[in-house]
Order: structure tokens, then sequence, then C-alpha cells
């Protein structure tokens, strides 16, 4: 019985954990829904952010985010701003492209 509940809690926890970034690093449970092929979380364009007073601006354009179909404009505070693993920016958007649900960024820098 008892290896049948371990299997089972492996199973679940497998499945509650979001997915890695190309990197290799894992985003957030909260932030990440689907896989790194279809998943709302990926890398962005550096070029895509700009840093403003107390956080960052993204511009978005199509081709940026595998979901932005469209160009949309995005302000994160600095607070809310999750750190980048990997030295790159990523974008999660859930449930769709005008919702940005998490924003990482590298360690900022003035």
């Amino acid at each position: 019985m008892r290896s049948i509940v371990t299997g089972f809690l492996l199973a679940y926890a497998s499945c509650v954990h979001a997915h890695d970034s190309k990197s290799g690093w894992r985003y957030d449970a909260f932030c990440c829904n689907g896989n790194e092929h279809t998943g709302d979380c990926q890398m962005i364009p550096s070029q895509s952010v700009k840093v403003i007073k107390d956080g960052y601006q993204l511009t978005l354009t199509p081709g940026d985010h595998r979901l932005v179909t469209r160009q949309h404009v995005f302000n994160f505070p600095q607070t809310t701003t999750r750190r980048s693993e990997d030295s790159e920016y990523h974008l999660c958007l859930f449930p769709d492209e005008n919702t940005p649900r998490c924003f990482y960024a590298p360690d900022m820098s003035f």
C-alpha cells in the first residue's frame, strides 16, 4: 500500500510542476501552463524590454512571443518582476495574449 501511495504522490508532483525554459531552469508553477512547445511562458527579445523608473516596459509584436498576434505594451513594476535564472527576459501570458501573468528579468542594475 505504501508503494502505491508513494507512486501516486510522485505522479501528482510531476503534473503540477511548471515547464522548463530553453536554457533549462524551471518557470514557477503559478506562472506556467502547458509545456515548452505549447506553454504560455517563453524567452522574449531583449529589444522588447525597456528599463523605466521603478520597473520595465515591454513592447511586444508578433514573433516576440508565440501567443502574440498584435502589438502590446505592458508595464511591470520591479516589485512584481521575478528573477530570471539565465540572464534573459521571459514572459508568461495567461489566459490569453492580453494578460501578462509573470515577467522574469535578469538582475537590474543602473
